[in-house]
């Protein structure tokens, strides 16, 4: 007799999913209202009020940072980004 091949073992269940917390419905309905009368107001931009150079200069993040520090600054501040992620000081 010829042997048969294993089965592959069962992969384990999902967890069953949390439903997703709903809103009121009246605010859902008053949303809805204000969107099929324009009056929705508008989102404020999140970088009104402030200084258009320095929100430029944040978006370059890490990278710019890394351009401008040293091979040494790089390494000190990698180990204590490390020292801080694995809680030794």
């Amino acid at each position: 007799m010829a042997k048969q091949p294993k089965r592959p073992a069962k992969a384990p269940t999902k967890p069953a999913k949390t439903p997703k917390v709903r809103s009121d419905v009246n605010t859902l309905a008053a949303r809805i209202i204000a969107e099929a009368t324009g009056e929705t107001p508008k989102t404020p931009d999140p970088d009104a009020g402030k200084d258009p150079a320095a929100v430029s200069m944040g978006r370059k993040g890490g990278k710019a940072r890394a351009k401008v520090m040293g091979k040494k600054a790089r390494a000190a501040s990698a180990k204590k980004a490390a020292a801080a992620r694995w809680g030794k000081s």
